[in-house]
């Protein structure tokens, strides 16, 4: 058995490379081997997104504060409110992360395949970020 103690692993900045705005990651669980999962919680303050990704085996968050927002490829711009569970299935290009006016918090939650749980790609752009959320499965 291993306790991770709170406030034991620091917050980092999440990197320019991958993110717009003011992003703070807290490293949650990072599994010995021969376990593959991952994750943390990521406060993403209001306009802060990730930059266009993809994971191996996919991710799920869990947003726990805040008004979000997710796309996949193809897909509208989702609304995420606490309490939401979002999948993203492997390979599946998507990104996330708070709305224009308010910040979100989230659990990401990922496995390593090959030592990699994630692909970055481009940044959104402003247009894509700011189309109107679907709200109609609210």
């Amino acid at each position: 058995m291993n306790i991770q103690r709170a406030g034991t692993q620091a917050s980092s900045r999440g990197p320019a490379d991958w993110f717009t705005g003011t992003v703070r990651i807290d490293p949650l669980i990072q599994a010995p081997e021969p376990a593959l999962i991952q994750g943390a919680s990521v406060t993403f303050e209001p306009g802060a997104r990730t930059n266009w990704h993809r994971h191996p085996l996919g991710q799920m968050l869990i947003v726990t504060a805040g008004r979000g927002r997710a796309q996949r490829e193809g897909g509208p711009v989702e609304e995420i409110l606490p309490g939401d569970v979002v999948w993203f299935a492997p390979g599946e290009k998507h990104w996330h992360g708070a709305s224009p006016t308010a910040a979100m918090t989230h659990i990401a939650i990922q496995e390593r395949k090959d030592g990699q749980v994630v692909e970055w790609m481009e940044p959104v752009t402003q247009e894509q970020y700011l189309n109107n959320p679907d709200h109609a499965q609210r």
